[in-house]
């Protein structure tokens, strides 16, 4: 993929997202003028980079969602919900455009049938009932040609056609060539292939495969009308505005709005600063000048383009303001007026932001890890120098409290460079919570609170799942229907709210909603019904302990499976996603007020603590954040309880496991002396692990497991320790299970 199609693909989806953030803001406040200013220029912008791709597919079906836009903002029409949802639609299917480019590397092809499903989407929402339509500036090119192969016909040809059937036509009863032979006025005919012609032997004869054109007498409103019902598509392009050489210098009002808006665009301050939208802006001017027959002007302005990236705001500004001053003496005055900030200042901003592959970032988390690896070896040096007297032991110690204070620094530094804002995937649930709210007709406003909290970009990606599940089970669970709210007293919309914060080492994320909460006798009797536990048991558990049943794999007290819930996989799979990175999930709910599901997740997977600890004779390394705390007791404390072992901890009984003997270890321990116990928690559950001895904290960059060792259960990964051993850190949660 070249640079330049790079460089297309970050600043489209980025687009995109502005102008799918901006839409779903509308839809709450329709008559907010700035925010669909904000959007019509993301959109605007978006065309213009499509078109310097020469994604022709793209650049039609975001001009569609652009002329509404621009409706919108002329007062011809307002913008309601099934307008917004044909704009998203259009986003959408350009980010699966996008998704395409990135996988390929090139331009998707054959994409044009999407392309005519959007503009005829919006065509209809704007009362537009004909598929013909009179093309861009843009998108000329092929009537000049036309032009130049029929010269005999050029005197007298007034309208240009180019027409593609769909290719189902011949079952709609059409007949494409002589729709177009019995135009009106005709005076020159072509047809080619759409498409490469296939080897005979697999030709479809029921397939139309053509692109018919032509040159008729007939004005452009005729030609719309009698082409009015013809599948596919129709291009009719006036013929006056393509005769080249044209000396004509006056500019119709639709062209001198279009340029004074690419002027605008130009002067404006954020946008200045992007190569992307100035050559955008420069393309859109540069097609408006060729349409009205001033080459030479357009030419001024396209050359701005390939001269590259350099400071071309201002010829480009002077160049659009020279083209409109003969329209507007009285407008280069109020146009040239200073606006734009100092260069200094502007290659200042630009320069604090650098786009860097993800892959040379964990490249150089991998190189910190091993400077960690380094400084542990220089440690167990300084240790060993300082045990012999060795003359060079205080000298070799103050080096390694410095070297360690630098890489400590370095790690965080490095770390620092992976982190995310949780807006990344918080963003994705206005829409999302938008299409769920439609299906179950169930009105409800989402609320973010804290979208720059910032976590590590593994934590982040892996968030929209259990994201998902949560919000979902609260539109489907939680959320009453406004008849019922209304009965309740509550506001007919329902609410809520994703909160996260930072707290210390850890991330926290809440997701809360107002609505009926978990009704707590339900669950007990479906627990009940389902054998969960026996009935006396689950009649001895708190309110508490029962809601914290919903997360036990398979249980839902949904009545139906839906396409939202009701499978019981959806809470489970939310308290295994969380925990597999070392985060904990809890929920808090009041009957009729609504629930809390708290996550509390850390702020890094790549820097982790561990205590290290001994068990058949090999050091192993404990997650810290699963130590809950370590104890020493008699072995004559150990009850036997079956086959296994507990230990009654303040008023408490844990099951205790030899960690020794999980691993392999095939010896037996003595029943002597004192049992040193980690008591872990996983699941919101406790166990205790009997091990030979404790070790030390350490920080270290965890090395996941791979080749012919990755998957093995139980472990999570490698680090070395100063002396060369390697240290396994185990994933207790998988190892319990």
């Amino acid at each position: 993929m070249n640079e330049m199609l790079q460089q297309f693909l970050v600043e489209s989806r980025e687009l995109a997202d502005q102008a799918t953030e901006g839409l779903l803001a509308l839809e709450r406040t329709p008559q907010d003028a700035d925010q669909l200013d904000a959007v019509f220029r993301a959109v605007h912008t978006l065309k213009g980079s499509a078109g310097i791709v020469d994604f022709h597919a793209m650049d039609r079906a975001v001009h569609a969602a652009e002329d509404l836009l621009s409706a919108a903002r002329a007062g011809k029409c307002v913008l309601d919900a099934a307008m917004i949802g044909h704009c998203l639609a259009c986003l959408d299917q350009v980010l699966q455009w996008l998704d395409t480019i990135e996988r390929t590397g090139e331009l998707p092809q054959a994409c044009e049938a999407e392309a005519d499903r959007i503009t005829a989407r919006f065509g209809a929402a704007l009362g537009e009932d004909a598929p013909a339509s009179t093309a861009t500036a843009a998108d000329t090119a092929w009537s000049r040609e036309l032009l130049a192969r029929h010269p005999g016909a050029r005197a007298q040809a007034v309208t240009a056609v180019r027409h593609t059937p769909d290719p189902e036509c011949f079952f709609h009863g059409e007949d494409p060539i002589s729709q177009l032979t019995a135009l009106p006025g005709l005076l020159a005919f072509e047809a080619g292939s759409a498409a490469p012609w296939p080897p005979l032997a697999s030709l479809d004869p029921f397939r139309c495969n053509l692109v018919l054109a032509a040159l008729t007498q007939a004005s452009a409103a005729e030609t719309v009308a009698h082409l009015r019902g013809c599948s596919g598509t129709c291009e009719i392009i006036p013929i006056a505005l393509e005769l080249p050489g044209s000396t004509t210098t006056d500019l119709p009002a639709e062209a001198r709005e279009l340029l004074t808006a690419q002027l605008e665009l130009v002067r404006d301050g954020a946008s200045s600063r992007s190569f992307g939208h100035l050559a955008s802006a420069a393309q859109t001017a540069a097609n408006v000048l060729r349409s009205c027959g001033r080459h030479d002007d357009a030419e001024v302005v396209a050359r701005l383009v390939a001269g590259g990236p350099q400071d071309m705001q201002q010829p480009l500004q002077a160049a659009l303001v020279n083209v409109l001053a003969p329209e507007a003496p009285g407008m280069q005055m109020a146009l040239a007026a200073p606006e734009p900030p100092a260069a200094p200042l502007r290659a200042e901003t630009t320069s604090r932001t650098l786009r860097v592959d993800a892959e040379r970032i964990d490249s150089l988390v991998r190189l910190t890890g091993e400077l960690t690896v380094a400084r542990n070896g220089l440690a167990h040096l300084a240790s060993l120098a300082f045990r012999e007297a060795n003359p060079l032991a205080a000298a070799l110690k103050a080096r390694h409290a410095a070297f360690d204070h630098l890489i400590s620094e370095m790690q965080r530094s490095v770390l620092a460079l992976r982190v995310l804002p949780l807006r990344v995937v918080f963003q994705r649930f206005p829409r999302l919570l938008r299409e769920i709210s439609e299906a179950l007709d169930r009105p409800v406003a989402l609320k973010i609170v804290g979208e720059e909290t910032e976590a590590d970009k593994a934590i982040v990606e892996m968030l929209f799942e259990p994201l998902l599940h949560v919000i979902r089970n609260a539109m489907d669970h939680g959320i009453e229907t406004a008849t019922l709210r209304a009965g309740r007293g509550k506001p007919r919309a329902g609410t809520i709210e994703l909160r996260a914060a930072r707290q210390g080492d850890q991330v926290m994320i809440e997701i809360t909603d107002d609505g009926g909460g978990v009704d707590v006798q339900r669950v007990r009797a479906v627990a009940a019904q389902r054998g969960v536990a026996a009935p006396e048991v689950l009649a001895a558990l708190s309110d508490a302990q029962i809601t914290d049943l919903v997360f036990a794999p398979g249980f839902s007290t949904a009545a139906e499976v839906t396409a939202l819930s009701g499978r019981g996989v959806g809470m489970d799979a939310v308290r295994t996603a969380v925990a597999r990175i070392g985060g904990r999930v809890s929920i808090h709910s009041m009957a009729g007020r609504g629930t809390t599901v708290r996550f509390m997740l850390p702020f890094s997977v790549m820097m982790t603590t561990v205590m290290s600890v001994e068990a058949g004779g090999q050091m192993f390394g404990v997650p810290l954040d699963t130590v809950v705390e370590t104890i020493r007791v008699p072995r004559s404390s150990l009850a036997a309880v079956g086959a296994a072992r507990a230990v009654v901890v303040r008023d408490q009984t844990i099951p205790v496991l030899d960690l020794g003997q999980m691993l392999g270890e095939t010896g037996s321990r003595q029943d002597t002396g004192d049992a040193t116990i980690v008591i872990a928690a996983f699941a919101g559950q406790r166990c205790g692990l009997e091990v030979d001895a404790l070790g030390e904290r350490l920080d270290i960059i965890l090395k996941p497991l791979d080749g012919l060792l990755a998957g093995i259960p139980g472990i999570s990964g490698t680090t070395l320790l100063g002396d060369g051993r390697v240290l396994l850190v185990l994933d207790v949660a998988e190892l319990l299970q």
